[in-house]
């Protein structure tokens, strides 16, 4: 009985140490952005005050120059004074276009690539994996002349077709593990029962695969919502994305910025995915177990 008491003491001792030991890490990896969305309410003089932190807690410059504890300053410069908001549009025109076309073409080709059974299938996804691991800045210059001698730089479509170039491939692996879960049998019986072949594919195998497709597809609009470099070369000042608009808000060597306006841009960003995550969480785990295990 003793040696059972001790046993239990000994796991409680040890699941109060796992306890503190997550607790602790939440609390380290949420602080910079919790300390991020405090900021964005204070004014400059106290978020980046050279004199004491403690001003970015008491808020002593923000009161004197508004009057209160906080302040919106930086969003309304952010949204209405810098016109973020046209930044926001075009976040969600090449967003919407991007997960669209790859989700619609990596389906259909993984399907197709999942199915065959020839030897060129292989091929073309280790080509697609190749491509895949080309850092990101090759394809853009590649695209660069092209865009430049057709009139086509700086306009959200070129964006959109170097980010679909750059996400296929990942698509096409992703799905095709999916697709290879489900078992071939699925479409021998649809297509004994009468059904075509992309029948088969659309009313049998893409409900049985739904989480793995909207996992693929959360993962093509992160990649399109965070892209810099592609958006920041090809688009021009007009037609840009939320993160190099967030860039120009800091100025340069011959313009001065505001860094409370990036501040709070930053959390109007980051704000969305954390939404769009928890609202898909359960999909998102699902289709990321069902590409884990084989069935």
């Amino acid at each position: 009985m003793a040696r059972k008491n001790k046993l239990l003491s000994k796991n409680s001792l040890w699941w109060v140490a796992g306890g503190l030991f997550v607790i602790l890490w939440l609390m380290i990896s949420a602080f910079p952005f919790i300390w991020t969305i405090w900021g964005s309410l204070k004014v400059e003089g106290d978020f980046f005050s050279k004199a004491s932190w403690h001003y970015a807690l008491t808020g002593v410059r923000t009161i004197i120059e508004t009057g209160g504890f906080f302040t919106l300053d930086g969003y309304h410069g952010a949204w209405v004074q810098e016109e973020f908001w046209r930044a926001a549009i075009n976040t969600l025109i090449v967003c919407v276009c991007v997960v669209t076309i790859s989700i619609t073409i990596g389906t259909l080709g993984a399907y197709a690539l999942s199915r065959s059974s020839e030897n060129y299938a292989f091929w073309l996804l280790f080509a697609a994996l190749v491509f895949r691991a080309m850092p990101h800045i090759t394809l853009v210059s590649g695209y660069l002349l092209p865009f430049y001698q057709w009139n086509l730089w700086g306009h959200l479509g070129t964006s959109i077709i170097v980010l679909v170039a750059i996400n296929q491939p990942f698509t096409l692996w992703m799905l095709t593990s999916f697709f290879r879960n489900i078992p071939q049998e699925l479409d021998e019986s649809a297509m004994v029962d009468g059904c075509t072949r992309f029948q088969a594919f659309w009313h049998v195998i893409i409900p049985v695969m739904w989480p793995g497709v909207i996992t693929t597809a959360l993962f093509s609009l992160l990649l399109a919502y965070n892209d810099f470099a592609v958006t920041a070369l090809l688009l021009s000042k007009e037609n840009q994305t939320m993160v190099p608009k967030i860039a120009s808000f800091l100025g340069t060597t011959q313009t001065k910025g505001n860094v409370m306006f990036a501040v709070a841009a930053v959390v109007s960003v980051t704000m969305p995915l954390f939404v769009l995550i928890i609202f898909f969480q359960r999909k998102l785990v699902s289709g990321l177990t069902a590409g884990a295990v084989k069935g």
